[in-house]
């Protein structure tokens, strides 16, 4: 069988590892666009979204420098001396004097030339779409715009939701241009429940991980977490809708370059794409032929629609240890919360294969590292891998 995800150096497809939400200081983030491009390049990222809050990267646009400091989380060398010793005098630009010291923070045309290699390294642009129905939060990703997106509001939740949705669906048919969305952190504040995404149907990808140690990614007793949101959603959406499953993105949502609690590398997509390309990228999404990390690499995932069977390998890492969980319902269960999402096999080792049984919704893959997330985000944190559902033909 075939593995999805073939190894870098074979010849065709090729996986590329990206995030798909950044921030910097162009909205809440603490450090230059620049300076977290290099961050991403320098830990082999090949690409990277700058997702900053209801704007893109472009114009002009200067800060005060005290601003800029304020926003470091620890001490040590300023966020302005760190910018100039990477990039040096020639490039980056002030003006003023004292307490009125300003700095232009480089668009992202500016910085493309510094970082892109065909192949190797590219930028897509992002904004995250912030908007909000009464205290519930709605943020949506955006991946390739080539416009900015302004909040569309609505006047329920789902209708907030989908309003965003539909703008982003306009401007890719108005501009012919593939543009991903996807639903960031529905735990956040509580804002989004798996009822509310799976019936906003327009919904394509959902943060099953999320970086920042804010957004309740395990829930508690009262609300379910992530993964268990992912369940719940693709049952509704399957056994009561007739939609199609919602697939798993895993980001960092980063804040922090100076040290702080919302840092980058916590969390990831790898993408098996034909080329590095926001074209060949957000196909291969779409198709489902991807998966989501926090540290758990693949080195290939299959699903034989035809034989019923998923196959997973895991590219090991000396010393650790991998548990793979395979999570369906089955048809006949949905009407039963302890049967939804359940656990249909548990398999040790580098090697996964599961056969359906063909009563299943849907089938995908929690794999679990027994060795500690290195940036955890919360208590207890493992490396894992996420991948997609698959399910046999109607």
């Amino acid at each position: 069988m075939a593995a999805i995800f073939a190894s870098a150096a074979s010849a065709g497809p090729r996986w590329f590892k990206g995030n798909t939400h950044t921030h910097s200081l162009w909205s809440d983030g603490n450090d230059f666009p620049e300076m977290i491009a290099r961050y991403y390049k320098d830990n082999g990222y090949h690409f990277l979204v700058l997702s900053d809050h209801n704007v893109l990267s472009r114009g002009q646009r200067w800060m005060k420098v005290t601003v800029v400091e304020r926003r470091r989380k620890t001490l040590g060398h300023t966020t302005l001396k760190k910018y100039l010793r990477a990039f040096g005098e020639g490039w980056v630009e002030l003006r003023g004097e004292g307490d009125g010291r300003e700095v232009r923070l480089k668009t992202l045309e500016e910085i493309r030339p510094k970082f892109e290699e065909p192949g190797e390294f590219l930028f897509v642009e992002g904004e995250e779409i912030t908007d909000r129905f009464g205290k519930q939060e709605v943020h949506t990703n955006a991946v390739n715009v080539a416009e900015r997106i302004a909040p569309q509001g609505g006047d329920s939740l789902r209708a907030t939701m989908r309003n965003n949705l539909v703008a982003v669906r306009e401007q890719a048919e108005r501009l012919g241009r593939p543009i991903l969305a996807h639903l960031n952190h529905p735990n956040f504040r509580w804002s989004i429940t798996a009822e509310d995404i799976a019936h906003v149907l327009e919904e394509e990808f959902f943060e099953v991980y999320n970086g920042h140690p804010g957004i309740n990614h395990l829930g508690d007793a009262a609300h379910p977490g992530d993964e268990r949101i992912w369940d719940i959603a693709n049952t509704i959406r399957l056994a009561e809708l007739g939609g199609e499953p919602l697939f798993g993105i895993a980001s960092d949502d980063s804040h922090h370059y100076h040290g702080g609690d919302v840092m980058p590398g916590r969390g990831w997509v790898m993408v098996r794409a034909a080329s590095l390309s926001a074209e060949n990228l957000i196909a291969a999404m779409r198709a489902g032929e991807f998966y989501a990390s926090s540290g758990v690499v693949l080195k290939g995932v299959a699903f034989d629609s035809a034989g019923g069977e998923l196959e997973i390998e895991i590219d090991p890492v000396a010393g650790e240890r991998y548990t793979t969980r395979i999570i369906g319902t089955r048809r006949g269960n949905e009407g039963d919360p302890k049967k939804v999402g359940e656990t249909l096999a548990t398999i040790t080792g580098t090697e996964v294969r599961y056969r359906l049984r063909g009563d299943e919704w849907y089938v995908r893959a929690t794999v679990t590292s027994d060795a500690p997330h290195p940036r955890p985000s919360f208590v207890g944190q493992r490396k894992q891998a996420w991948t997609q559902p698959v399910r046999e033909p109607d």
